[in-house]
């Protein structure tokens, strides 16, 4: 029977052998050869026009691209709808739609309904329309709470010290006070 030591020997010789033979079927060489250490010129010229080879080629298509990770499988038609269609990507029913009491749209319960919503937009932007107008820009502002009156609405006592603004139409239902 081997000896452990005798072993580890007989697997050293058999990887160098095995080295061997591949550096000899790539062409390679084994045997180390010394190297020559000084400085030569007849090496010099040699070496600069290798490099100016190598400059002078242009880049090549594949030097600017960033390698990214590719999948190792295709993944199948089975896989790719079970994603596609999964239970959380699908449409929901709503139950909490309910209609405008202002408008009569449907709207959900508890959020601002949209067609009231864009009235109002509309209504706002015309009173900072005339308020430009009456003040000549958004810097010449005073400093004080604006009232709007709609037609037939007249100026109360609360209202003394406040910026005015008259609007000639009646004033919708819901626009309050």
């Amino acid at each position: 029977m081997m000896n452990l030591a005798a072993l580890v020997q007989s697997l050293r010789c058999s990887l160098l052998h095995i080295e061997s033979r591949l550096l000899q079927a790539a062409g390679l060489d084994r045997q180390l050869v010394p190297a020559l250490v000084g400085s030569s010129s007849s090496l010099q010229p040699q070496l600069e026009e290798q490099l100016e080879e190598l400059e002078e080629q242009p880049p090549g298509f594949l030097d600017d691209i960033l390698w990214m990770a590719a999948p190792k499988k295709r993944r199948t038609i089975e896989i790719n709808r079970t994603r596609r269609r999964a239970d959380a990507k699908l449409l929901k029913v709503k139950n909490n739609i309910e209609p405008c009491p202002e408008c009569g749209h449907l709207k959900q319960k508890h959020v601002l309904c949209g067609f009231c919503y864009a009235k109002v937009c509309r209504e706002t932007s015309l009173i900072r329309h005339q308020i430009k107008e009456m003040e000549g820009g958004p810097l010449r502002a005073p400093a004080v709470e604006t009232v709007v009156l709609y037609e037939g609405e007249t100026q109360s006592e609360q209202d003394k010290d406040k910026r005015i603004v008259e609007r000639a139409r009646k004033r919708p239902a819901w626009f309050s006070q």
